[in-house]
């Protein structure tokens, strides 16, 4: 008997349930006796895919939630655009793909992301980031003027910087956007991304300078980014959503709306970052530790795996704050072909971090079930890698 106070408790408990069915010597199909009692210890259990630097099919997105659904994962962040390309065909600014995408067949449309939000609606929330002020060179092709112009030696040169935040017509440009990406998603939040934004190009143009010296910036670009994310933020409380961000928002002072959640990926300190976001009290996504992209020889689930999320100084009301964390996929070097075996079983160690007691912790436990859990993955049809040698017994008891 399965009991669960809610629909999504039910079909978290069904995935529990799956491991304990196993196939005996004479082929028959038996369930091993148990009784559980289980519930996740974090609410947000996320994937990061990356749909910029390559364009990921429907069918590749639909196969990843499927497999998020066997390690109860339950947020999909949908990295949508960036430098490379804009692949998300606006029907209010049709050209930012028209122009700025691999190709027209490399996009996806409202629908098709009403295909992937309803596909996932049973136990996945799905979160689309439109990261900005930079990695928004994709951008330009499409929306005329939206990029700061860059110069040399009071010249123009030619190149493009991130998106100018001095003029009312980016606001106007961004507000209308996000009211459409707004009733396009039903989740709450919207990404914003706000990372790694170079200031170069900004500090070369006069009409910029100008405009720091006008709000007594002095020479600090980490303010402008900072009045640029805050009206950001505003745009999208004023179109009913709720903002995340990554950490360099926060590290800059910005103003964030109360509940902004901010998202930790730089390695280095993370626990002391994880300390002064919480110290404020905005919650906290932690992904620093568990950039799946970042491959190495051998099995370094075992890292993902030995991480622990509240391993940073603070009281237990602030690690109340702590609400998750993502494993993230960037797609520098992920298609359709190696999407699923780089992400899984990997991820899986991560799903378990997520979900599990802090208790569990122990490797070579953990190894046994992330065999057989790769294993089901493949008798399930998903390209799943193996962990190590050996071979998927298909009759074996679990």
């Amino acid at each position: 008997m399965l009991k669960a106070s809610r629909v999504w408790g039910a079909l978290q408990g069904l995935e529990t349930f799956s491991p304990l069915i196993y196939q005996d010597s004479y082929g028959t199909f038996a369930i091993s006796d148990s009784i559980i009692t289980d519930s996740p210890r974090f609410p947000h259990r996320g994937i990061l895919t990356d749909t910029s630097r390559h364009y990921l099919p429907i069918k590749a997105i639909l196969k990843t939630l499927d497999a998020m659904s066997f390690s109860k994962f339950n947020v999909l962040h949908w990295h949508v655009v960036d430098d490379r390309s804009f692949p998300y065909q606006s029907i209010t600014f049709p050209e930012l793909s028209n122009k700025g995408s691999y190709s027209l067949s490399h996009v996806y449309t409202p629908n098709d992301v009403r295909k992937v939000t309803e596909y996932a609606r049973l136990g996945i929330r799905v979160i689309l980031e439109f990261d900005s002020p930079g990695h928004t060179l994709s951008w330009e092709e499409g929306q005329n003027d939206l990029l700061t112009q860059c110069y040399n030696a009071q010249k123009l040169s030619g190149d493009l910087g991130p998106i100018n935040p001095t003029v009312n017509t980016t606001y106007n440009f961004l507000y209308k956007f996000f009211k459409e990406i707004s009733k396009v998603i039903p989740d709450q939040f919207i990404h914003l991304g706000g990372n790694e934004a170079e200031f170069y190009c900004w500090a070369s143009n006069p009409k910029i300078q100008n405009f720091m010296k006008q709000k007594g910036f002095g020479t600090d670009y980490k303010k402008l980014e900072s009045f640029y994310v805050q009206k950001l933020v505003d745009i999208i409380a004023a179109v009913n959503k709720r903002s995340i961000v990554w950490q360099e928002v926060f590290d800059g002072n910005t103003e964030l709306q109360p509940g902004t959640v901010v998202e930790i990926w730089k390695a280095e300190n993370y626990p002391e970052e994880e300390t002064k976001v919480k110290e404020v009290g905005y919650p906290v996504i932690l992904a620093a530790p568990w950039y799946l992209d970042l491959i190495s020889y051998g099995q370094d689930w075992k890292t993902y795996y030995e991480v622990e999320p509240l391993n940073f100084p603070g009281s237990q009301e602030q690690k109340k704050f702590m609400i998750g964390g993502e494993a993230c996929l960037w797609g520098e070097y992920v298609d359709a072909t190696n999407l699923t075996p780089r992400l899984w079983p990997r991820a899986s160690a991560v799903g378990e971090r997520l979900w599990s007691h802090k208790g569990v912790r122990n490797l070579e436990d953990a190894c046994h079930r992330l065999i057989r859990h790769g294993c089901r993955m493949v008798r399930g049809g998903l390209a799943a890698q193996p962990l190590f040698t050996g071979y998927c017994n298909y009759k074996e008891s679990t």
